[in-house]
């Protein structure tokens, strides 16, 4: 009997052979039935002939379903299927390369069988495992990495000898194979054996950290080890190149995502996370605390909207004695502010005087000499800002359960309340900070909560501010009450899902994205010291804004100013004001007549989850100047004529303004800022920016040509407000009459005929396993090329443009323009050849992105009906080429 050298069974192609030739021989009587032997072969006791069995199935797509049913009554008709599975594997090498095997195969649904038998593991636990794993190991070392999570659960292999399988993980890590080794050691927990720095230094540098932070979850020893790494990176002027070329085999690298900025988070992130000592983390410490210097500097010396106590309290406590931190504020303190102010500084802080710069230091010595110099008064500018309308004795401070008890009737009575919180701001060097004051405004009297001790000490407190928050008789009145809320659940654990059990609310911070305000500039769109937030609604609808000095004082200062009560005591009690007088007259500020009636008290309204906290620059570091939508103001411009230039951090915002027509250019990662006012000045654009840049470029620039986008807005928000600010004119025409992707407003019309050529030239065919035109077009709604489609109205996508003829292409490259630009055809599924009614496609001449009809016009028009202008303008009927 002649047997397959491969699989040791009887071989289908000489069985064929034998019929062949039986006549010439004069062989009698060779009957030989294949599809008995095939049956046999299926439920035979031998693995080699239950391999060779399937072959035939494994070599016909269409028959992957009976594959798969008759692969799980092979296994169950084995006597031992984890010994059957070796023998396949060691009778066998076809499986060791890297295309897909058949052997493979088999390895990964055997392990899907097993782990759907009533009892799993059960076959697992022969006397004989121990010899199955040493068999498997030596199997392991010769598999590719996909097979290694398969074979592991299979075998068990956690629990068996480590040494050949460290020494496995260590032969990969060799070949270049980081991942693979990596995610094979975390399966077998082999994490305390090996060196975590050698393990995850080249995924560090592929900018896989959660492939790291896997490997090393669950070993504290190796978590600490990790963050030193990490934090030594942080170090200044380390340079990580160093770094990468001492791993010359790590490839894909991207050291653009290792600056010390990237690298601080990421730290950050995982210091939370494994909840870890910073103290592990010096140069990041050191780094987050030098970037709360810079934002205090700023909001002192810039804005002046910081006393000097307040500011050289959180100075203190950032900078202390670290040397380093009182080099980089010296510097600070001589490009912010002159030599006298730099002295008092320096005294106020206790400087070291031998670090101080030569003037500095000598008007240092003057002052000593002379009487401390006295603050500027801010006082003077009290009739400047809204001011509490509530006798100071009607504010109470309310620190015992003794002290709420005595108003808990007038806390619970339904109707109106201000809700607020106050926590000493962390500027972004600690987690979510701590809430130290609860504000509850109610008509003629505030009450100041102390979270501080009551949210210690008290269970009762914690009921009644759940009662208070869950009443849906009681209106609740917030800014930002989603952020404020989190806060409060992270500093009350008994409120740690307050959250979802509010009822009865309404968060003015929504209110205010609808409103427009007709007789009222933008006061911050171009003025560094323009209030914002919900001192600018107070402004709006009250008149004068809030007064925001004490709002970044130490909250956990006990007891408290007098100017910290009364500025809790503001807060909390103008948003019943400005509730009142949006409801009174809701057209003066331009919101409709379904958002007025949702302002009526009972109205139930949650806090949506991605609101932003209404004052998290208290938090975070750089604050951002939202886009006011006031009253156009400026001369109406067309379009496609408007043409801004964008930071790296609003792509999504640039999106959304090219698929309007807007011309934006869009700098790169890690591209300067100051490169932004160059193109501006050069190309006539204006500057759309976020954070602390806006400040730097708006001096560059002409005055209204530098904007401050609001990053907490969707890109869709971001876009109607940088719409209307300048007063720019949109059309349906517009709609796409620019690509999204590269910014090119010239597009080519390309036949569904000479579509088919295209994909037929680049190697684009349709795959004979597709299960046809139905299950293809089903796909074509969600492909991300399709972007025109009847719009409301009747309209349809047609822009100008002419026929792609022959002579557009090169004749040497298929798919190719004749300026170079390769047509995307990777990108259009073959399904969407086939869709009735589809007449042509589109492809841009700047990038060869290829676009096809779709569902994308549609949502856009809706998306963006506000600031359309006029109707849709009716197709044209599209005439075939020529």
């Amino acid at each position: 009997m002649v047997l397959d050298k491969r699989t040791g069974g009887l071989s289908g192609r000489f069985l064929w052979v034998l019929r062949s030739v039986t006549p010439h021989w004069g062989w009698k009587g060779l009957e030989l039935d294949s599809d008995v032997v095939f049956q046999q072969n299926l439920h035979s006791q031998d693995p080699l002939l239950f391999l060779q069995a399937l072959q035939p199935l494994w070599s016909t797509r269409e028959l992957r379903q009976q594959l798969r049913e008759e692969a799980w009554r092979g296994f169950a008709a084995l006597d031992n299927p984890l010994a059957g599975l070796l023998d396949m594997l060691e009778g066998s090498r076809g499986w060791q390369g890297k295309d897909p095997s058949l052997e493979a195969w088999v390895t990964c649904e055997l392990q899907r069988w097993l782990q759907a038998q009533p009892r799993p593991g059960q076959a697992q636990c022969s006397l004989g495992l121990k010899e199955l794993q040493a068999r498997a190991v030596r199997v392991l070392a010769e598999s590719p990495p996909s097979l290694a999570g398969p074979l592991v659960s299979i075998f068990q292999l956690q629990d068996a000898d480590r040494s050949p399988l460290l020494a496995y993980v260590r032969q990969l890590h060799q070949e270049g194979k980081f991942k693979e080794a990596v995610m094979l050691s975390t399966k077998l927990k082999l994490q305390p054996e090996l060196d975590v720095e050698k393990m995850g230094t080249p995924l560090l540098l592929q900018d896989k950290v959660n492939l790291v932070e896997r490997y090393v979850d669950g070993f504290p020893d190796l978590q600490r080890r990790l963050l030193v790494l990490m934090d030594s990176w942080c170090q200044p002027d380390f340079d990580i190149r160093v770094v990468a070329r001492q791993h010359l085999k790590v490839t894909s690298l991207k050291l653009e995502k290792l600056s010390p900025k990237v690298l601080s988070r990421q730290v950050l992130h995982l210091l939370e996370r494994f909840g870890l000592d910073p103290a592990l983390c010096p140069n990041v410490v050191a780094q987050q605390r030098l970037a709360a210097l810079r934002y205090l500097c700023y909001k002192r010396f810039v804005e002046r909207s910081m006393s000097q106590e307040n500011w050289a309290d959180h100075v203190q406590d950032l900078v202390g004695q670290n040397e380093w931190l009182q080099e980089q504020l010296l510097k600070l303190l001589t490009s912010h502010s002159d030599t006298a102010t730099a002295a008092q500084c320096a005294l106020d802080l206790s400087l070291p005087e031998a670090r101080l710069p030569a003037t500095v230091a000598a008007e240092l010595s003057r002052l000593r000499l002379q009487e401390r110099m006295a603050e500027a008064p801010f006082e003077d500018r009290r009739d400047d800002y809204y001011q509490l309308p509530v006798a100071r004795e009607n504010v109470h401070f309310l620190a015992s359960w003794e002290d709420l008890a005595r108003h808990e009737e007038e806390l619970l009575q339904p109707g109106l309340v201000g809700v607020d919180l106050e926590w000493r701001p962390s500027f972004g060097t600690g987690g979510r900070p701590q809430v130290s004051l609860m504000q509850v405004a109610v008509e003629g009297h505030v009450f100041l909560l102390d979270l501080l001790v009551l949210s210690q000490t008290s269970q009762a407190f914690s009921q009644l501010v759940l009662r208070l928050l869950s009443d849906p008789s009681i209106t609740k009145l917030g800014y930002g009450m989603a952020g404020d809320l989190r806060s409060l659940g992270a500093s009350c654990p008994a409120l740690a899902h307050v959250e979802k059990q509010l009822r009865g609310s309404l968060d003015l911070q929504q209110v205010h994205r609808q409103m427009r305000v007709v007789d009222m500039p933008a006061p911050s769109v171009d003025g560094t010291k323009g209030p914002r937030g919900l001192s600018l609604l107070v402004q709006q609808v009250l008149g004068k804004p809030l007064d925001k000095r004490q709002q970044l004082s130490n909250w956990d200062r006990r007891p408290l100013s007098e100017a910290q009560l009364v500025y809790a005591a503001t807060d909390a009690y103008c948003l019943l004001e400005v509730y009142r007088v949006l409801c009174r007259d809701p057209t003066r500020f331009h919101l409709s007549e379904d958002l007025a009636k949702s302002l009526r008290p009972g109205r139930s309204q949650r806090p949506g989850a991605r609101e932003q906290p209404s004052r998290q620059e208290a938090s975070a570091l750089p604050q951002q100047v939202p886009v006011a939508e006031g009253e156009d103001t400026t001369p109406e411009i067309q379009a496609r004529a408007f043409r801004v230039v964008c930071d790296s951090m609003l792509q999504g915002l640039a999106r959304s303004l090219r698929c309007l027509g807007v011309d934006v250019l869009v700098l790169g990662t890690g591209e300067d800022h100051r490169r932004a006012a160059e193109v501006a000045r050069q190309e006539g654009r204006v500057i759309l920016t976020s954070g602390l840049p806006y400040h730097k470029l708006r001096a560059q620039v002409r005055a209204g040509r530098c904007l401050s986008v609001d990053c907490s807005l969707k890109a869709r928000q971001q876009a109607k407000a940088v719409l209307r600010h300048f007063n720019v004119r949109v059309t349906h025409a517009d709609i796409f009459s620019r690509c999204q992707a590269c910014n090119c407003d010239q597009y080519l019309k390309v036949s569904k005929d000479m579509m088919k050529q295209l994909m037929g030239l680049s190697g684009h065919q349709e795959s004979p396993s597709n299960t046809g035109d139905e299950d293809a077009q089903s796909k074509d709604a969600q492909e991300p090329g399709s972007a025109p489609a009847e719009a409301p109205g009747g309209s349809t996508y047609d822009p100008p443009c002419r026929w792609l003829e022959a002579s557009d292409l090169q004749a040497s490259v298929p798919g190719t323009l004749g300026n170079g630009t390769r047509l995307q055809l990777a990108g259009v599924p073959v399904g969407v050849l086939r869709r009735p009614g589809l007449r042509h496609f589109y492809c841009c001449t700047g990038c060869g992105k290829v676009f096809w009809e779709g569902s994308h016009l549609g949502r856009v028009t809706a998306n963006f009906h506000e600031v359309l202008e006029g109707p849709p303008a009716p197709a044209s009927p599209a005439s075939s080429p020529s």
